[in-house]
């Protein structure tokens, strides 16, 4: 176990004992002062830190605040700039350097994103927030301009590709892969609730398929929503290939889908995000597609991508999708129909 140590004053009360405080809410590591009067953050599980039932009813709620990926992304950029030599609370100067120094091996989104982990442990424990000052802002704006370049986007996997891929399926992870791909696009899941998916959440009705969204990326609150899956006009039809799944691999309740052995045997294990990713790039390689350019995502992008060229409008799309704003859905369009109506195509 690895700790960070830094300066502090006028917490220490508050936050002897590594006990849970409402000051550490984002960050849920126990915190102790050692004999010099400085703070520990030791990187143990939240908890180890409970001393009771209320703290573990109280911790528990908080844990459930904030995402898990989240968290660790928190603790990720603080442990860095532990690393690097910073203190915290730390000087708008020493966070400039800090950037200067980082802004030589890591992509300024990357910086970006360290700044706001820094800033909520100095808010989570009381103090100022030094990447708002101007001379932090000042070089992140620089580091932009001498480093930036353009975020790298998976490419979709379009309808035109998807179905020679769907031709080249066999055996029983064919089908599973078949219900997968077919599922992930036609509803424009992301990779995680692909995955994320039970029997109990899929509705067959006259139509085809409801897909009940317990939980999101951008609904963390478990409002749930919706997805309608109609059956295909063709032999790709996504409600008929989940069914077939089920069907063969004998899978009545639990993870829809699971990892497969070579030799056929379905397991009771749920496939993880990763998995996504892996499948959509090795069937892309199948059919000749660079699969450093694909990844969970293509299928979600995809089918935007292929609705945008079909004419579908925006709110439809964003109906399947759930994107909270069009901002972001936007940008799949523009990409989608960047020659329709072109101005050089109209002028030439």
């Amino acid at each position: 176990m690895s700790s960070g140590s830094y300066a502090v004053s006028g917490a220490t009360q508050l936050l002897n004992f590594g006990s849970f405080t409402s000051g550490n809410t984002q960050f849920s590591l126990p915190i102790r002062v050692d004999a010099l009067g400085r703070v520990e953050v030791a990187e143990v599980a939240v908890q180890s830190i409970a001393r009771n039932e209320d703290d573990q009813a109280v911790m528990r709620y908080v844990e459930a605040a904030t995402a898990n990926a989240t968290r660790k992304a928190y603790q990720g950029d603080l442990r860095d700039f532990l690393a690097w030599g910073g203190l915290i609370p730390s000087t708008p100067e020493v966070l400039a350097a800090y950037v200067a120094a980082r802004s030589q091996l890591h992509a300024p989104a990357t910086i970006l994103r360290r700044m706001i982990g820094i800033g909520r442990a100095h808010t989570s424990l009381g103090f100022p927030d030094p990447a708002k000052a101007d001379l932090v802002r000042t070089v992140l704006r620089g580091c932009r301009r001498l480093h930036g370049k353009p975020q790298r986007q998976a490419a979709p996997l379009l309808r035109q590709d998807l179905f020679p891929i769907l031709e080249q399926m066999s055996g029983m992870r064919g089908l599973r892969d078949r219900a997968l791909l077919l599922l992930g696009f036609a509803a424009a899941l992301r990779r995680s609730e692909l995955v994320g998916l039970d029997v109990e959440h899929l509705e067959f009705v006259p139509e085809g398929l409801l897909v009940h969204l317990l939980r999101s990326k951008t609904d963390q609150s478990g409002c749930g929503r919706k997805i309608a899956v109609p059956f295909g006009r063709t032999a790709a039809c996504p409600v008929k290939a989940v069914s077939n799944w089920m069907a063969a691999a004998g899978i009545g309740c639990g993870p829809l889908f699971r990892s497969v052995s070579k030799a056929g045997a379905v397991s009771a294990r749920r496939l993880s995000d990763q998995s996504v990713a892996l499948i959509v790039k090795r069937n892309v390689n199948v059919i000749g597609l660079p699969k450093v350019a694909y990844s969970g995502h293509s299928l979600r992008s995809g089918l935007v991508t292929c609705a945008a060229q079909l004419g579908v409008g925006l709110m439809k799309i964003q109906e399947q999708t759930g994107h909270r704003s069009l901002n972001m859905l936007s940008r799949y369009v523009r990409d989608a129909n960047v020659f329709e109506n072109n101005a050089a195509g109209c002028v030439l």
